[in-house]
């Protein structure tokens, strides 16, 4: 396995192959960051230098009504951030909808 540009390039290793008998099986297989040929140049939202979507302090991208927080803003982060985020982001879109927001501020961390 080795990592060329932003893509991890994964080869198989012959003979590695086992079993684990579950019934669930969960994969963190980790972010490299927001896929840039998707709904993001779709809808010509503009990335920053690192790749992530380029956001407003309001969380607001760079096209009107459409907002992006968490591991798409800030990039590959912990969960906590993205709840967050996500909650600002929502204070954001609460007042983009409604010309203001009642909604909590989270704390400064």
């Amino acid at each position: 396995m080795g990592r060329t540009g932003r893509l991890w390039r994964l080869s198989a290793i012959p003979g590695s192959e086992f079993e684990i008998p579950c019934e669930l099986v969960l994969l963190a297989l980790g972010f490299l960051g927001p896929e840039p040929d998707t709904m993001i140049a779709q809808l010509g939202c503009a990335l920053t230098d690192r790749g992530n979507v380029k956001v407003t302090p309001d969380y607001q991208t760079t096209v009107p009504g459409v907002f992006s927080c968490g591991d798409m803003r800030r990039g590959q982060s912990l969960v906590v951030w993205a709840i967050w985020e996500g909650r600002e982001c929502a204070r954001g879109v609460d007042a983009w909808l409604m010309g203001e927001t009642s909604l909590p501020t989270s704390p400064e961390v």
